[in-house]
This record gives C-alpha cells, structure tokens and sequence, in this order.
C-alpha cells in the first residue's frame, strides 16, 4: 500500500512540475499560448521525454531528478518540445537522414531558446552550447534545422564528434517522430485517444475486427497518414499566428525576437505550386478539343463498327478551358538582380506557359524589363515568338529598383486597349524597390529569390512568392 501510495504521489509531483513549466512559460511568452494548449501530457514508460506533436509523454521519475537539479531544467525541455512542433520537425521528409535530421533540429530548437534570453530557461547547457552555436553562425549566418542538417551532412562523418554534438542539446527522445499514433499506444501502453473511456476503447476495437476483414492494414494506414497531415496543418496555422503576434510584438517594443523570428520565417516560407500559381491568371475561352463532358464515345465507336466510316454521332470540336491569354511578366533589371537568374525565371515561366493546358495559340503577353525606368517591352503573340524571345533575349538597364513605373505603363496599356481583359501580372525582383501606393486593377504577384535574411515585405495587396534557386 505504502509503495502504491509512494507512485501515486511521484506521479502527482511530476505531474505539478509538468504544468508548472507550461504555466511559466505561457506568464514570459504570451504569444506561446495556442502551441502551450495543443500538446496534451501523458506519464508514461518512456525513457526521459518525448513528443509527436500532439501529445508530451514524460517519465515522472525523470521529469524530477531534471527538476531537482534546477528548476529551470524542465521549463526549458517543454520549451524546447514545444518549439520542435512550432517548427514542424517532426513532419519531415522521410528520405532524410534521421541522425543528422535530429541533431540539426535540437541545435536549431536549443540556439532558438538561448536566444531568447530568458532566465526561467537558463541553464548550464548554454554555456556549453555557446562555441558551437557561434561556430554554426559564423558558417550559415542564420540557424535553420535545414541548413545545419545540410552542413552536418557535409562536414562532420565522425560517429563520435557526431554523438559529441548530440549530447550537448539533446533535450528529448525523438522517436515518435516516426512512429504512428497506433504503434506509440501499442509500445508504451498509452491511450492517445483525448476522450478516453471505455466505450471508446470498445469502437475502436470493433472497428479494428470489421476492418481487419477489409484490408485493415491499409485502411489504418491511411488513417494515420490523414491524422499526421491534419496535425501537420495545425501547426502550421499555430506557427503563422506566432509570427504574426512575434513581430508585432517586437515593433510595439523595437526589438527583434531574432532566431525564433528567423525560424519561423523559414518554416513559414510561401511554397507554391508555380505552375499552379501561373493559372491563377488563366481565363475561359474557346479551344479546339473534344468535350468529355458531352461527347459520347460508345455511339461514336457504335456507328464507326456498324457502318465502317461512318459514326453516329460527331463529336463536339470546340469546348471551353481556362488557358492563359492575356499576361505581363515583368523583369528587375537593376545592378542588384543576376541576369542568370532571370533568363531562368524566364525559361521556368516559358515552359508552364507553352504547355498545351495553359497556353492559348494567339496570346498577349508583354515581358518588360525595367530597373527605375522601363527599359524594354517585348510583346509575344505566340509560341515562336516567345521561344524566339527566350533565347535572344539580352538583360537592359541595371540601374536602380522602382516598381512604379512598370505598373503605370500597363495601366496606359489598359487605356490604349492593348489589354482587354488583363488578369495579372508578375514582377520577378531582388525585392528592394519602391512599391504603387494602390492597388492595381489586376492582380500582381512579386515573385523573390530566397535570401539569408527572407525578410521581403510587400504592400497588403500585393501576392509574395519566394522561391529558392534551385526551383528556378
């Protein structure tokens, strides 16, 4: 009795110490409350702490003698789980190497939470961090778990300085993050399920026995995958606010919250389809092709069968389909944007459009360069001219960066009836350049290349995209 009474009440002090961090962390950091409330606590037979995403599994027993030997051990390991689901660590690409993945994640959270500088997370760990962190800083600039992962990869092979790396910002286990929910109840006896009880625990049971006759397996699966992508989204959406509120926050008081800001940036970086995005600016017209919807290729086989060359019916030739018609791509020829870039932005651009899909056969679609003045304007009328343009094309200007006078040309376009139905427009650019005071009648996207600092702003109706050098 005297022992069971002895667990209940470590698990109870663990327990308390659990919230207490939480608590302490929700009073110094405020914009930290939606991640705080979506990670749910569960004891469990787990050697230290670990997290999924959704759920922080502790050892009570651990989670005292961390706390016992200062308190603000455990704040600083919540701090740091919670900062791994912010970041989306745990949802990442599965072709990754998981040792380096892992390490690269705990030195980008632990860099994160020292920058920080609060006190309620100090800890002797930092100091010992300090010359590692500096060194990494000193080679990337700015600490992502993507970039420290690609430099360990490249410059350090040795298991043990490896295994040296990791036990200086290890907080945490981190094999959940391969694992499934089911597997995780399994392996440590846990229920993750937030509703508990016994009914449920009976569903799910029937549930198992009716889809184990069904390709069970699969249907498990899958519901795993769907259960990981919503929480991946979620926190997504969290990491969103949190940047939002972090910089808001950091104007009111002029500073920067400067990694965890870096980070999320990163993390939060615009990744389109761009071959989807371009077709944001397609319109309805007439194409020659048959319409599915419509045409019936039994009557037509049918009649080709029964009468040689002769079908039934004859299928509809014309069917409406949104293509890209009308189109301005405009071009920062200024001293600041490489003129290999933007041949390539151009042939990425050439190849979406001169698919069959996207393209009409006669087309309007001006291609302007411009650094503070409009240097030249090339207009394409079809898919010679365009591939013509491609590869004769020569980069004009390189002066400064002002984005006004290419709008102000296309709007007297507009007037002259050289546009008529004008859908958008996009402005590939370094990013430094004075912005229209209004919006423009059209869409306008300013499409940037990835930087170290990623810090571009945009007027609020202007669309951003930020692709990297190597989706060019």
């Amino acid at each position: 009795m005297d022992e069971n009474i002895n667990n209940i009440t470590l698990a109870e002090l663990a327990a308390e110490v659990m919230r207490l961090s939480r608590n302490t962390l929700l009073v110094d950091l405020r914009f930290l409350d939606m991640a705080l409330g979506r990670l749910d606590l569960i004891p469990a037979p787990i050697a230290g702490l670990a997290t999924q995403g959704e759920h922080i599994l502790y050892d009570p027993v651990y989670v005292l003698k961390r706390y016992r030997t200062a308190q603000q051990i455990p704040v600083r390991d919540y701090l740091h789980m919670v900062m791994h689901s912010v970041f989306r660590h745990m949802y990442c690409d599965p072709t990754l190497d998981r040792g380096y993945w892992d390490i690269a994640c705990d030195i980008a959270v632990e860099n994160v939470i020292t920058d920080l500088g609060l006190n309620c997370v100090r800890t002797v760990a930092e100091e010992q961090q300090k010359p590692f962190t500096e060194s990494l800083r000193e080679e990337l600039k700015i600490i992502t778990a993507e970039k420290i992962y690609s430099f360990l990869r490249t410059n350090y092979a040795d298991p043990e300085r490896i295994a040296q790396i990791s036990r200086l910002f290890k907080s945490d286990d981190h094999t959940l993050w391969y694992m499934t929910d089911p597997e995780i109840e399994e392996q440590f006896g846990v229920s993750l399920d937030p509703s508990g009880g016994e009914g449920e625990e009976g569903d799910r049971g029937e549930q198992s026995a009716g889809s184990a006759g069904e390709g069970g397996e699969e249907d498990s699966s899958q519901q795993a995958a769907s259960s990981r992508a919503l929480a991946a989204n979620d926190w997504q959406h969290v990491s969103e606010r949190m940047q939002v509120d972090i910089e808001t926050f950091g104007k009111q008081r002029g500073t920067t919250a400067g990694a965890l800001t870096q980070n999320l940036r990163e993390v939060n970086r615009e990744k389109y389809d761009y071959k989807s995005f371009l077709k944001k600016f397609a319109v309805l017209g007439e194409a020659m092709k048959i319409n599915d919807d419509e045409f019936d290729y039994i009557f037509y086989t049918y009649g080709l069968k029964l009468y040689e060359k002769m079908p039934l019916i004859e299928p509809l030739e014309y069917k409406d389909v949104k293509r890209i018609r009308e189109f301005v791509i405009a071009i920062d020829t200024s001293g600041s944007t490489s003129g290999e870039l933007v041949q390539k932005f151009l042939q990425k651009t050439y190849n979406i459009l001169m698919e069959s899909e996207s393209f009409f056969s006669k087309v309007n679609v001006h291609i302007i360069q411009c650094d503070a003045d409009i240097q030249e304007d090339a207009k394409i009328a079809n898919r010679e001219e365009f591939d013509r343009y491609i590869k004769t094309m020569q980069i004009r200007g390189l002066g400064g960066t002002d984005f006004r006078p290419v709008f102000q040309y296309v709007d007297k376009l507009i007037a002259e009836k050289e546009f008529i139905n004008l859908k958008g427009l996009i402005y590939f650019t370094d990013g430094f350049g004075v912005f229209p005071s209004t919006k423009p009648g059209y869409d306008a996207a300013f499409v940037f290349i990835d930087n170290e600092i990623n810090n571009y702003e945009v007027p609020p109706w202007a669309i951003k995209l930020v692709l990297r050098k190597n989706e060019i």
